[in-house]
């Protein structure tokens, strides 16, 4: 605690010697007074920040960091969200009974984070913080292609994620200069349901035809003078642009220093440094914390997941200053020890790139150090994940390597060694082999193991019928397939060199603990009992999906629901707002 902030603090706690009643709006001292405070701008702060402006009340958003947008920004941008308006709309089926079965199912109960009534409270307001964002101009589409991450379980079906059209980022004009997405993201209109048919551009027809089509909207937009973004950059920057309409101020680098609590304990203000000074703001409704997780403490991570080095795709401020503070004045906590796993490679550099759907692809599989295979390669990247550090704890599995043959490498897109290929083996992070025992070698695994486990598995692509790990026997399976791939779609023998190789590491898109809170995103303390005044959402909570990953965006769907139920909550309203006069017909916008 430096001098400043010690005193800035004393003189805080000598000058509030009467708390607030019906009849105080302020005390003395305060440096500025709103009925909101958000931290963080990821989509639950974002989301938390449009939510109470609506509700009329007086917010300001504060970062941490030089950037606005957190992991949102360069994340893949989907939301999972069952029963949504858009589905109505196409005349999907789904309901919230359908969609519970299928949580419970494959969620289970760990704790009060995935309780029945948090799970209600995420499904039964999809339609309603959906519609919301419409009106105020994002503007939404189906990836109607895209499976839950376990379709064959009850409840479980095709299409229930959203994602938001590609965005002109010049309606942003110079504040888009300040984001993270303009900084790491990918400056194409490129959408989630595009990935899984332009990773086979060059193998099939629908994957050539999605090609295409993709760069038909790049040159597009260039041609009429856009500067469009997809993906978490759309996400990021829609609502941001929600955010600057409604002319809420928002503070770039203006980290949380410390929360105000009265005697009862019920948060009334915080301080946050602003400008190179401790600022101390009195909140009439509430603090909503929406500042991420901490994928790169290095600290937390040795600590809680076990992991000398993180291979994470979070950005480096996710460090859990905020939910550390909060922990420290009482706050629960719960699912430290997990993450939004998934395998990731590292790059040249030292960059790291997640795994999705190479590892899936026909003609590859993956070994353990010693040469055995261990999972199914095409199974959700959380599960993956989870594999991995088990494997790891009686075989070194960290890292493990993606073996891949000459098939796999001229037909699939691999996005991570797309461009520069040579550097990467250069660096020895691609290893190439005109065998599979001199590709042993080089990898340091036992030759007879690689060629005997390459040899039963080749079998498998022949049956079509993995008969160790069940790849390729789910509908989320063969999304990231090759369907003119015959018996199975994931399964492609191993048998024309040149063999290549990379390293897998178990990587992740951000840390899965945090601080607990309840149905309308209240955060509790050990006991169960309220801190009032004091909302959380995102990756700085401990996630209503638990252990595992229902869907694609089953990260960012619950930030943007229970960002919106806790802005209404601290607005006043204890049950979700009704529908808004919109036409549904209006959802997709123009």
């Amino acid at each position: 605690m430096t001098q400043e902030y010690a005193d800035s603090t004393e003189h805080i706690n000598r000058t509030e010697n009467t708390q607030p009643t019906a009849d105080t709006d302020v005390f003395d001292e305060w440096d500025r007074i709103v009925d909101v405070l958000v931290v963080g701008t990821g989509a639950a702060a974002l989301t938390a920040a449009i939510t109470a402006a609506e509700e009329e009340q007086d917010v300001l958003v504060v970062e941490s960091t030089d950037v606005w947008g957190g992991t949102t920004s360069v994340s893949g941008g989907g939301l999972w969200m069952p029963n949504n308006p858009l589905m109505a709309k196409a005349g999907v089926p789904d309901s919230t009974e359908k969609a519970l079965t299928y949580m419970e199912t494959v969620i289970a109960d760990v704790g009060p984070v995935s309780s029945r009534e948090r799970k209600l409270a995420f499904l039964t307001s999809i339609p309603d913080v959906v519609t919301l964002l419409s009106s105020l101009g994002v503007r939404w589409m189906r990836s109607k292609d895209y499976p839950d991450y376990y379709p064959d379980k009850p409840g479980g079906m095709i299409g229930r994620s959203l994602e938001v059209k590609a965005f002109d980022t010049k309606a942003l004009g110079t504040w888009f200069k300040s984001s993270r997405a303009a900084k790491s993201g990918i400056p194409v209109p490129l959408a989630t349901d595009d990935v899984w048919e332009l990773s086979r551009a060059w193998s099939t027809p629908s994957g050539f035809i999605r090609g295409a089509r993709f760069v038909f909207r790049t040159l597009g937009g260039l041609a009429r003078g856009k500067r469009l973004y997809g993906l978490g950059g759309a996400l990021s920057s829609s609502l941001m642009h929600v955010v600057r309409q409604q002319q809420t101020p928002v503070w770039l680098s203006s980290p949380l220093l410390d929360l105000i609590q009265d005697d009862d304990g019920a948060v009334v203000g915080a301080i946050v440094t602003h400008r190179g000074r401790p600022v101390r703001i009195r909140t009439r409704k509430g603090v909503v914390l929406g500042a991420g997780g901490f994928a790169r403490n290095a600290e937390w991570r040795k600590k809680y997941h076990g992991l000398d080095q993180e291979y994470s795709s979070a950005p480096e401020g996710d460090q859990g200053d905020v939910i550390d503070l909060v922990a420290q004045r009482g706050g629960a906590l719960a699912l430290m020890d997990d993450a939004w796993w998934g395998p990731s490679t590292v790059a040249p550099g030292g960059g790291v790139a997640f795994s999705l759907a190479e590892r899936s692809m026909p003609h590859s599989l993956v070994v353990d150090s010693s040469g055995v295979r261990y999972l199914n390669e095409s199974e959700s990247y959380v599960d993956f994940g989870h594999h991995m550090l088990e494997r790891n704890a009686t075989v070194p599995a960290n890292p493990s390597w993606l073996v891949m043959e000459a098939r796999h490498t001229r037909r699939y897109l691999f996005s991570a060694i797309m461009v520069g290929r040579k550097k990467w083996a250069a660096e020895g992070l691609l290893l190439k082999d005109d065998t599979l025992a001199g590709l042993a070698r080089q990898m340091g695994v036992p030759e007879a193991n690689l060629v005997s486990t390459v040899q039963r598995f080749n079998g498998f692509a022949r049956t079509g019928v993995d008969e160790d790990f069940g790849r390729g026997n789910t509908a989320y399976d063969n999304y990231y397939g090759d369907p003119s791939v015959k018996p199975n779609p994931n399964l492609g023998a191993l048998e024309n060199g040149p063999f290549t190789a990379v390293r897998l590491y178990p990587g992740d898109l951000g840390t899965k603990g945090g601080l607990v809170t309840d149905p309308d995103a209240r955060v509790l303390r050990e006991d169960g009992s309220v801190i009032e005044g004091l909302y959380a959402a995102g990756n700085t909570t401990a996630s209503v999906m638990g252990r595992t990953y229902p869907g694609a965006g089953a990260t960012i769907a619950p930030a943007v629901v229970f960002g919106y139920r806790g802005a209404l909550h601290a607005a006043g309203r204890t049950t979700a707002a009704g529908k808004r006069a919109v036409a549904v017909e209006a959802l997709q916008g123009a």
